[in-house]
């Protein structure tokens, strides 16, 4: 009779516990756990992904404001009344006496001031009102001025009007002004206004700023102050153009082209009496 295999030593099969065996089921298990890392990699991706979607939107509607002081416009309107009394009085003849407008526009500013030194949420319709009252005497007074500065350009010289230097000196305040009162209006329209840009809920942009298309480039929660606005103001004024900064909404638009067209009748009018003067 044939001797029968006899099972191994300790009772197990002659597979059971092989070093291969062993191997194989390691083998499985790593590359379950490469496949568990590599499902979570591409999860966190794709939350990444989507932070930064929403992060985008967000940034292109506009953040929310952390602060609105009113002290940087309040400046601004300072500037524009030094400026204005430096003028030579051939161009506030029509505006009345010379401390009249910058006692004026000097009563109101520090009226709003004192009642309302940071823009709030929730502020008053009757404070804002006054704001742009304020701006638009600024801008008024401005405009007169520009006015008589193109009809003494283009006068012919007569006995009594300002020489060819003193209206090249006096277009400076008046371009300056524009600079300013500009400034002022993109800052309190953008987006319904400094304390509408405080409030979670917000109406959509006014301007599009270079950090609201590229959020990644500049600090978390970015929002324009006072000193962008001027910023735009000043290039517009420059560039007779936008530069860096697009008007998306029609009043953006229509302010941006009354401001190129002052700073760009200022400026070509006054080289032009200087050409003429000096040939």
């Amino acid at each position: 009779m044939a001797a029968q295999d006899s099972p191994p030593p300790g009772g197990r099969g002659r597979g059971d516990g092989e070093p291969g065996t062993r191997g194989s089921d390691h083998a499985a298990r790593a590359e379950d756990d490469a496949g568990t890392a590599a499902r979570a990699r591409r999860d966190a991706a794709e939350v990444r992904q989507e932070d930064a979607e929403v992060r985008q939107e967000e940034a292109e509607w506009g953040e929310q404001a952390r602060s609105e002081p009113r002290w940087p416009a309040s400046l601004a309107v300072a500037g524009s009344i030094a400026l204005y009394v430096v003028l030579p009085k051939r161009l506030i003849a029509g505006l009345g006496p010379r401390w009249l407008v910058p006692t004026l526009e000097g009563v109101l500013g520090v009226a709003l001031l004192v009642a309302s030194p940071r823009r709030m949420p929730r502020e008053s319709i009757r404070l804002r009102s006054f704001a742009i009252v304020l701006i638009a005497f600024v801008n008024l007074a401005n405009v007169v001025s520009l006015g008589q500065l193109v009809h003494e350009l283009l006068a012919v010289h007569r006995h009594g009007a300002p020489g060819g230097r003193a209206l090249i000196y006096a277009s400076a305040p008046v371009w300056l002004t524009n600079v300013l009162v500009f400034g002022l209006w993109y800052w309190e329209l953008d987006r319904g206004g400094p304390a509408a840009r405080l409030r979670v809920s917000r109406r959509q942009p006014d301007f599009l700023f270079p950090q609201m298309t590229a959020p990644s480039a500049t600090v978390p929660d970015w929002g324009p102050t006072f000193l962008d606005y001027l910023y735009v103001s000043f290039t517009n004024a420059t560039a007779f153009s936008p530069t860096d900064t697009m008007p998306l909404t029609s009043w953006a638009k229509i302010l941006m082209m009354v401001q190129s067209l002052a700073s760009l009748l200022t400026v070509a009018l006054v080289i032009s009496r200087a050409v003429n003067i000096l040939s």
